[in-house]
């Protein structure tokens, strides 16, 4: 199976997808798209994926997937990642969705206002502080999720400990204090041992 992956390496929604890839042992090429330049707002792209945002993963013979938690679901589908048991498989999608909604809105759009826009909280004013609170509010419930476990779910990782890891392990580039939650700081600690880890910096 011939993939392609179209992303943006400072992305926590790429690097999901990265990571699954890398778990599961697939070959994939990838496409860096500058996306503060406006690589993903071209006509090409845009024929690609008609929201202009990455990641998206083209597949040979059936064509582009967008959003990051249907390529990880598409590409971990009956592996290891993905919990055999209906509950197991459940409270994987419960924290997905809590990525999502919660956890991504808020630490990843303020790493990405102050990483790669150069924004300073000063400027960005009441919705800097909003969403910054999100994301605190966001730390605190993954800090009781994780509370005596090694893992999200079951006793191994699932496609929930990498969903939520991509933002979280980053969150001091957005000015979180990781240190005030030490259940989260082993757990990205642990996961970084695993064997197939590599930082969001790599390709």
């Amino acid at each position: 199976m011939s993939l392609v992956l179209y992303d943006y390496l400072s992305s926590g929604n790429g690097y999901k997808c990265r990571l699954v890839l890398k778990a599961l042992a697939m070959p994939y090429q990838i496409r860096v798209m500058d996306i503060v330049a406006g690589a993903t707002r071209t006509p090409e792209f845009l024929a690609i994926n008609p929201n202009g945002k990455i990641p998206v993963l083209v597949v040979a013979g059936r064509g582009p997937l967008a959003e990051s938690h249907a390529i990880i679901s598409y590409l971990a589908e009956g592996s290891k990642l993905v919990p055999a048991d209906p509950w197991e498989r459940a409270l994987m999608w419960q924290w997905m969705c809590f990525e999502q909604y919660q956890l991504e809105p808020g630490i990843g759009t303020v790493r990405y206002w102050l990483k790669s826009l150069g924004k300073k909280p000063e400027e960005l004013g009441e919705k800097y502080t909003e969403r910054f609170q999100r994301g605190a509010d966001a730390l605190a419930v993954l800090e009781r999720g994780l509370a005596g476990r090694d893992w999200l779910v079951g006793d191994a990782v699932t496609l929930a400990d990498i969903a939520l890891f991509a933002y979280t392990h980053v969150a001091g580039e957005a000015g979180y204090r990781l240190g005030a939650f030490p259940a989260v700081s082993a757990w990205i600690a642990r996961f970084q041992r695993l064997p197939w880890y590599s930082p969001i910096t790599e390709p």
